[in-house]
């Protein structure tokens, strides 16, 4: 999970997503320099802002992965400011070195396969509509949980009558540069392992 700090762009406020929101039922609560975020609808927190960041942490320009360190330092601001719950977040990768141990065709749609991904530690069920997508390539999964460079959240789904938990990723999905634009999942020919994190 990342978090993100652009002083020069947008002020001395730390960003923290959790979940993906819908902007017409948003609502906030403030606590001091804590701003907490969550869906009117369902009542789920979809985020946090701190402002005045710096007060409370050093952290250079850019995006950062939440590390325990920095979740003790946010949580420390959040007592400070009288959050009454603190953040506490799987701080397992959600995107990881996938191995595509079998794929069939989706019985319901032509351009959909179903395949069963390895993740390392367990194995995985994904509909994917890629082309290219075929067994035995090590691919980059984004898990359930996961946000995208898009703002996107993986979330369980139900494609066509089969149930399908992450999704593997193209290029362009990931945000990568030089990204190709026709479709289709990356392909990873490097000496990688089935659960590895994938950084980008």
């Amino acid at each position: 999970m990342d978090v993100f700090y652009n002083k020069e762009g947008i002020g001395d406020v730390l960003i923290i997503p959790l979940k993906q929101g819908n902007r017409e039922t948003t609502g906030f609560n403030k606590y001091g320099d804590v701003a907490e975020i969550y869906d009117n609808e369902t009542n789920q927190v979809t985020g946090y802002n701190i402002f005045n960041s710096s007060t409370y942490l050093e952290l250079a320009d850019g995006k950062h992965e939440l590390t325990e360190s920095l979740l003790a330092s946010i949580n420390e601001a959040f007592t400070v400011n009288g959050v009454p719950e603190a953040l506490s977040v799987d701080l397992s990768p959600k995107f990881v070195i996938g191995y595509v141990k079998a794929k069939e065709k989706h019985e319901n749609a032509d351009k959909l396969s179903v395949c069963q991904v390895d993740l390392g530690d367990e194995t995985v069920q994904i509909v994917c509509g890629a082309p290219n997508v075929a067994t035995g390539q090590h691919v980059v999964v984004a898990k359930v949980g996961a946000i995208m460079p898009s703002g996107m959240e993986i979330k369980e789904a139900n494609l066509r009558g089969v149930d399908s938990f992450g999704m593997i990723c193209s290029q362009k999905e990931l945000g990568l540069p030089n990204a190709p634009e026709e479709k289709g999942i990356y392909v990873l020919t490097d000496n990688v392992e089935a659960g590895q994190s994938f950084n980008f």
